[in-house]
C-alpha cells in the first residue's frame, strides 16, 4: 500500500459512511481516482468488509467471557471440526486458534451470566474432545477500529 492507500483507509476506518467524494476531497484526489483505488484495495483484500458497530445490550447481549479451550487429541481434523462448531455457535463472536496451553480462545456473550452458565455446561461441556476450559468474563472492552500500518521489518 502507498500513502493513498493508507489515506484512504484511515479515512474508512474513521468513518466508513462517508462519501467517496468526500474521502477524495480529504485525501486530496479526484473521486474517479479515489473510487478506483477503493475499488482495488477491495479486490486486493485489504479492505474486507465494512460493518456498523453496535452495542452488545442493545443486542441482549450483557455479558461477555473469554472461553479459553483444550482440545485432544490434536489433530487438524479435530481442529477443524471444533473451530466449525464453535464459530457456528449464536453467542460466540470470535474464535482464535492458538499456540501454547489452550488451543482456542472463544469470545462469547449472552443475557446475562446465568445463560452464559448455560452455554458453557450445556454446548461446551457436551464436546467429547474438550478436555478442560477456563473462563474469563469481560467487564470492559476497548478496541482500535483504525490501526495503523506498522512500518515494514528491515
Amino acid at each position: 500500500m502507498d500513502e493513498l492507500d493508507s489515506a484512504i483507509v484511515r479515512e474508512l476506518q474513521r468513518d466508513a459512511r462517508q462519501s467517496n467524494r468526500d474521502i477524495a476531497r480529504k485525501v486530496g484526489v479526484a473521486p474517479s481516482t479515489c473510487l478506483e483505488r477503493t475499488r482495488l484495495l477491495r479486490e486486493r483484500g485489504v479492505i474486507r468488509g465494512y460493518h456498523a458497530d453496535i452495542a452488545p445490550a442493545a443486542l441482549n447481549r450483557g455479558v461477555q467471557a473469554l472461553v479459553s479451550v483444550q482440545v485432544r487429541p490434536l489433530s487438524r481434523m479435530v481442529i477443524d471440526a471444533f473451530k466449525t462448531f464453535a464459530a457456528g455457535l449464536p453467542e460466540v463472536l470470535s474464535v482464535f486458534v492458538m499456540a501454547g496451553s489452550d488451543d482456542f480462545v472463544i469470545h462469547v456473550s449472552a443475557q446475562d451470566n446465568e445463560h452464559l452458565h448455560a452455554f458453557l455446561v450445556d454446548r461446551l461441556s457436551q464436546r467429547k474432545e474438550i478436555v478442560g476450559w477456563r473462563t474469563s468474563i469481560i467487564f470492559q472492552h476497548l478496541a482500535n477500529h483504525d490501526p495503523a500500518p506498522l512500518p515494514a521489518s528491515s
